[in-house]
């Protein structure tokens, strides 16, 4: 049977997304070094937006800066320059502007770009990203996630494909499963029967699997695999 809305998901949507890049002891998580290596090795790639103080768009996974900068400092409190100024990853980098991204990935690789809601701001979050999502004439090269649904109907308009995220099998947001075209759900509870009915129309993607043994035990219950710290066999 041909699932829901699959004709809006680029193919390598079905093959490993790489969490936040493909990041290492030298590449440093939602940095340009991490997408970088991603992109060297054909992966689509996973990655988080949240919007500054003054409205930009900042790819950082925590809204508080200090885990991957070693710096405190909350993105939602700041300005890009306050953040451009005085912060760096951890592998020297800089925390890149959503921008940024896309400009190094130049359409090459498929982008699933998570919108990070902070304090109710899924408002100005999609106020921000709509101007930015609306200039990428190819669709398909992005995929919408968010686990708060308010965030991820208001940019449905773009086109994309969106994905609802969900970490638990007993959540309010479940109800809002179909206003989206999947469904991406913690590796804990993929195997729930709840997930699998969906699964039998709609596309599931499965997060986040950190060796072959845990890939290997989604396999059999997801459509799309997002991962880190190893490179799944395909074959």
């Amino acid at each position: 049977m041909k699932k829901k809305n699959i004709e809006k998901f680029n193919p390598s949507y079905f093959g490993p997304i790489a969490h936040r890049g493909f990041h290492d002891e030298n590449a440093t998580e939602n940095g340009l070094k991490a997408f970088q290596n991603a992109i060297d090795m054909g992966l689509p790639f996973e990655l988080d937006i949240h919007v500054t103080k003054d409205g930009k768009l900042l790819v950082c996974h925590d809204s508080e800066l200090e885990r991957t900068t070693g710096k405190k400092g909350i993105i939602e409190d700041l300005t890009f320059d306050e953040i451009r100024q005085n912060y760096r990853l951890l592998d020297g980098g800089v925390v890149p502007s959503f921008e940024e991204v896309l400009e190094l990935n130049a359409g090459r690789s498929l982008i699933v770009t998570e919108l990070k809601v902070y304090r109710k701001n899924y408002k100005k979050l999609a106020k921000a990203a709509l101007p930015v999502l609306s200039k990428i004439q190819d669709k398909k090269s992005m995929a919408l996630i968010s686990f708060d649904p308010r965030a991820l109907i208001r940019v449905r308009k773009t086109g994309m494909a969106t994905a609802l995220l969900l970490v638990k099998e007993h959540i309010w947001v479940w109800h809002f499963r179909h206003l989206f075209d999947s469904i991406d759900i913690d590796k804990r509870i993929v195997s729930c029967p709840k997930v699998c009915r969906y699964r039998k129309k709609h596309i599931v993607n499965v997060w986040t699997l950190e060796n072959e043994q845990e890939y290997e035990a989604a396999k059999p219950y997801a459509d799309a695999f997002t991962f880190q710290h190893f490179k799944p066999n395909c074959k």
